[in-house]
Parts: structure tokens; sequence; C-alpha cells
């Protein structure tokens, strides 16, 4: 063969019968006999748990079941990894008894796993599939082996679209329940971290000058018949620290739930707030109704909460606060034209209202450059009042 022909020669052949055909090969033949154990399981397990569900041992059998079931899941990702290639993420494991809530709730939410019953749906369907699987490939290897390859590449195919459809976990209900789980112990830190806060104010304050105004009544009742006019002068101070109390106790309520917002809703309710803030505040309400008492409430929080960052740091010489409402969506800008510079990165109370805001799926924005004033965003869903 002279240099030309050696130049104008094609490339040689790749084996058609490589690695990754032979590891196909071998996961479609083991389909069969995988199926035939997983779908005389899985008829087993839903017939016997599902024939037990009027006895008080049908749903704790049914619950095992499906942990079974998750576990088959778990043998079949590991072998279309291995074989198929298929990068399959391991599903959030179900929680304890203790993390779920009791007995009851872990029962229920074992009952109700979605992994399990898309394990035991592939299950179903794999039987036949997998008859046809090994039928073909086992006849291929005797006398379709020209097109074997073609064959088992298309079938494989099949297979990793029903592990990845079945058998991955969905990113969106893990990305829900993760969110879920966080907002639920943010819930949980407020309230807790509120009902400190009162707890200390009413001792601090109101509870500290109650007794302090029932000692000096005593005293004054004591004084009575021997000095009436220093007696007198005891009950006027009296008079005083009783109006101290229910200004401080006035104070905990609004800052608890203000009246005027159970009354006559945030546009008064924020002017109001507006009107304690140290700085001019133009405040601007255009809602068609008013929201559900809780999104009310938290927008009530997140203003009074801004406008009181902008008394005390902002530096501003006039402040905004807009409350509109776009498609299901709640939203609240509070503005100003200070210093700028605020981070909720930096652990301040800005982080604590992003927090509060993403337990009920709302969204809290910050646009805050050195200079520049600052203009805070803040989203949440609409929710009509009942």
């Amino acid at each position: 063969m002279t240099a030309n022909d050696q130049a104008l020669s094609p490339p040689p052949v790749r084996p058609v019968f490589d690695a990754v055909t032979w590891k196909e090969i071998a996961h479609l033949l083991g389909n069969l006999p995988l199926a035939l154990i997983g779908f005389t399981y899985t008829v087993f397990m839903v017939a016997t748990a599902g024939g037990l569900s009027v006895t008080a041992v049908g749903l704790p059998l049914l619950a095992c079941g499906l942990y079974v079931s998750r576990q088959l899941g778990r043998l079949e990702r590991g072998r279309a990894r291995a074989l198929l290639g298929v990068r399959v993420a391991e599903p959030t494991p179900l929680p304890g008894p203790r993390r779920a809530g009791g007995f009851f709730a872990w029962l229920w939410a074992g009952v109700k796993d979605p992994v399990g019953w898309r394990t035991v749906l592939y299950e179903l369907v794999r039987l036949p599939w997998g008859v046809l699987t090994f039928t073909v490939t086992l006849a291929g290897l005797f006398v379709l082996w020209p097109v074997l390859p073609y064959l088992v590449r298309g079938m494989a195919n099949v297979d990793r679209a029903m592990v990845r459809s079945l058998l991955s976990p969905s990113d969106e209900l893990e990305r829900r329940i993760a969110e879920l789980e966080t907002g639920r112990g943010v819930v949980v830190d407020t309230a807790a971290a509120d009902l400190r806060r009162i707890e200390r104010d009413l001792h601090d304050g109101a509870q500290a000058r109650l007794v302090a105004l029932a000692m000096g009544l005593g005293l004054a009742k004591e004084k009575l018949l021997e000095d009436p006019e220093g007696a007198a002068a005891m009950v006027d101070e009296a008079h005083g620290e009783v109006k101290l109390a229910l200004r401080e106790l006035r104070d905990l309520a609004r800052g608890i739930h203000p009246a005027v917002l159970t009354d006559r809703g945030l546009d008064a309710a924020l002017s109001s707030v507006a009107s304690r803030c140290l700085v001019p505040v133009k405040v601007a309400v255009d809602l068609p109704a008013r929201p559900a008492e809780a999104i009310e409430g938290i927008a009530y929080f997140v203003v009074s909460e801004l406008l009181q960052n902008v008394s005390k740091h902002a530096g501003a010489r006039d402040a905004g606060v807009e409350v509109w409402k776009s498609g299901g969506r709640l939203l609240v800008r509070v503005s100003d034209d200070g210093r700028g510079g605020a981070d909720p990165r930096g652990g301040s109370g800005l982080a604590g209202l992003a927090e509060r805001l993403r337990a009920v799926d709302g969204v809290f924005l910050v646009e805050s450059p050195e200079g520049g004033g600052t203009v805070v965003t803040a989203e949440l869903p609409w929710r009509d009042r009942a």
C-alpha cells in the first residue's frame, strides 16, 4: 500500500460492542429477575396492607412496606448509576417519630410518602418492560447481533428515562420541604422572641410602675388621718404613675397589634406610624380590598420596623411608604434619602425581617448604596380576608 493509499484510507472502525454497550446489556438482562422480585413484593405488600387497612395494623404495615419500597428504589438507583451512568440524587430521608411530631404524625408521613409510592409505580410498570428487554436482548445476542447495539441503546435510554422520572426526587418538592422546615423554625423562634419581649416590657415597665403605685397608695392610706395634705400629694403622684402605666400598656398593645389596624386597615395604621417617625414620611396605599389579617399584620410590622431604622440610622430628610397589590402579591416599598449602606447580611434587624418574610413565602430586597439612600421592597403573598 502506497503512502497515498494510506492517507486516503478511513480511520479504523470503533467496535460497536464497547464497555458502555456491555454494561447496558447487563442492565437489560438483569431487569427481568429484579422486576419479578420487585413486582411480587409490591403486589403482595399493597394487597396485604390494603386488606388489613380496616384493622389497627393496616396503616403501620403499609408504612413499613413503603419504607422497604424506598430501599428497592435505592437499589435501582445504584444499579442505574453503575451500569447506565445515570446520576440520580437520593431523596431526603423520612424524619423519625421525634422529629415528625409523634408516632401518629410519623406514621401518616410514611403512609403518604411520595418517594415510596413512585417506587411502587416503578415496580409495577417494570415487569412487562423487563420481560420485553430481557427477551429482545437475549435473542439479539444470538440472532440480532449486527443491530443489537442500537436496540440496546434505545432500550437503555427508556430505562434511563424511567429512573429519572420515577426514582429521582422532585427538586421543587425537596426545595419546598427545606424552605417550609426553615420557615417553621423561624416562625417558632420569632414567636418565642416576641413573647420574651412582651414579658420583659411588662416586667420592667408597667408591672414596676403598678408595684410602686400600690406601695404609694398604701403609704397615703396610712397618712390619710395624720397628714391629709401629704396623703393628697401622694395620691396625686400615684395618679401620675397610673397615667404613665396606661401609656406604657397602650404602647405595648400597639406594638403587638394596633387597634387602628384592626378597625381601619393599613392606610390609617401606616399613617399613624409615619406620624411618629422623626423624618417626614409620605404614605401612599393603593389596595382594592383589605388582605388577610396575618398578611396585613406582617406588612404593618415591616413598615414599622423600617421607619424606626429610618429615624435612628438613616440620617434622612425625607422618606416614603408605598403599598399596592400586583397580581397575587402585596408589595411594600419603604425609601429614604439617607446615607445608605444598609446590609441585611450583617445580622441586623433587616436580617430578621427577611427571615420573617421568607417564613410566609415572601421576598425581601434591599438596595442601599453608600450615600445613595435606601429602598427596601417587601413582597408578600396576597390572601383575601375571610
